[in-house]
């Protein structure tokens, strides 16, 4: 009986861990996509997607080790966002 009730409290938990990050940084101080794709690849990432996710790029790739990332940064200042 008591398993029944901590199942809710442990998905809460869980469900908050995972919550992907967000930025906040007006569209008109990002840069642009094609240059903060170069960048990243300046760094050694290969970068296969691109995407913008809750006011973040999020990139889909691999890292210089050859190790698959998924990173979400802020458009404005390229900061890994958290």
């Amino acid at each position: 009986m008591k398993a029944f009730f901590l199942l809710p409290a442990i998905l809460a938990i869980s469900t908050s861990a995972l919550a992907e990050p967000t930025c906040t940084a007006p569209k008109e101080t990002w840069m642009k996509q094609s240059d903060f794709k170069q960048s990243m690849e300046a760094q050694g990432y290969k970068v296969k997607t691109l995407k913008v996710t809750n006011g973040c790029y999020e990139i889909y790739g691999h890292d210089k080790a050859g190790k698959r990332v998924e990173i979400s940064f802020d458009p404005a200042t390229g900061a890994v966002a958290k």
